[in-house]
């Protein structure tokens, strides 16, 4: 009974994240407190990470490894450069476009591998990408960062790798470690851990939209145009890609669900630490506009059978 009560949890995961989208909008001074907490939060979120990833997630990413590489590839090109063209195209101010471009440059969201399974896709293949994703952000994001959005803001390249090893790398491999020494120990608990990486990620989103309150009256419809685009274009390329390089419909469905989201958390947590709370917005509304594309593929998809 509390094992689905824990998957319902995690599946509403979207409507959690209005919920506090509406509870900082109208009462931004209970989150506002929170935001020197954003690290720990995060790092909560990817210690949970660690302690569901399993070895065989590990060994299927050697079993598969030309097409895990494929995959990581087509993560770090397709988004980034999908969301610098964006930026460019509509002439945001230096703020959003900068933070169109710090989304596009994050890893895989670890909410992919849910909609994966729930979509009939290759599970296996999407926990292997976002792990490798992951793995690798710490150079990755911030050197992606700094080669297309220097022209908008001073990068702090150096600062923001050593965020992301704090916030992202300890967290999960220190988890990892635990639940290797008490396997036994952890197991009757451990379908928790996805539930408190959720719960966090809520709050994440949530500071964030307090922080911006005032600022989201000014948005105009353009911007949420542009994440759309954003998000399709992830979801469309990753899936041709899959395509061209003759992958079975299972896993071009997990890498199109992949591409077509990011770790809308950490490019959060690093827009505010690094830059200003107007960067983290693009960050929070593509975590709406994703979730719900995707659930949409979802429902297409575990209705087409496989």
């Amino acid at each position: 009974m509390f094992n689905r009560f824990l998957n319902l949890f995690n599946r509403l995961f979207v409507v959690w994240v209005i919920l506090g989208g509406l509870a900082a909008y109208f009462f931004p001074g209970f989150f506002l407190p929170l935001k020197k907490y954003m690290e720990v939060f995060f790092g909560v979120t990817m210690f949970g990470i660690g302690m569901v990833l399993k070895p065989q997630d590990f060994v299927n990413i050697f079993k598969n490894f030309k097409v895990v590489i494929i995959g990581v590839i087509s993560q770090f090109s397709i988004m980034p450069i999908s969301a610098f063209i964006v930026s460019k195209v509509f002439s945001f101010p230096k703020e959003f476009s900068l933070g169109l471009i710090l989304t596009g440059s994050a890893p895989g969201a670890m909410a992919s591998n849910v909609l994966s399974y729930l979509a009939g896709a290759d599970v296996a293949y999407s926990v292997s990408l976002t792990t490798v994703s992951t793995v690798l952000a710490p150079v990755l994001t911030p050197f992606l960062t700094l080669l297309l959005a220097q022209t908008f803001f001073e990068i702090p390249f150096w600062n923001m790798f050593i965020s992301v090893c704090k916030m992202v790398l300890i967290p999960l491999f220190f988890g990892i470690l635990i639940k290797r020494i008490f396997a036994k120990k952890i197991e009757p608990i451990q379908r928790l851990f996805p539930a408190i990486s959720t719960t966090f990620i809520v709050f994440i989103c949530a500071l964030v939209i307090a922080l911006n309150k005032e600022y989201l009256l000014k948005i105009n419809s353009w911007i949420f145009i542009a994440t759309i685009i954003l998000n399709s274009s992830g979801l469309f390329l990753g899936y041709m890609v899959g395509k061209v390089f003759n992958f079975d419909k299972l896993k071009r469905r997990a890498l199109s669900i992949e591409i077509g989201m990011q770790n809308a958390g950490l490019g959060s947590v690093l827009a505010i630490k690094h830059f200003n709370e107007k960067v983290a917005l693009p960050a929070v509304i593509f975590v709406f506009i994703c979730i719900f594309s995707a659930s949409i593929l979802v429902q297409i998809w575990s209705k087409d059978g496989g």
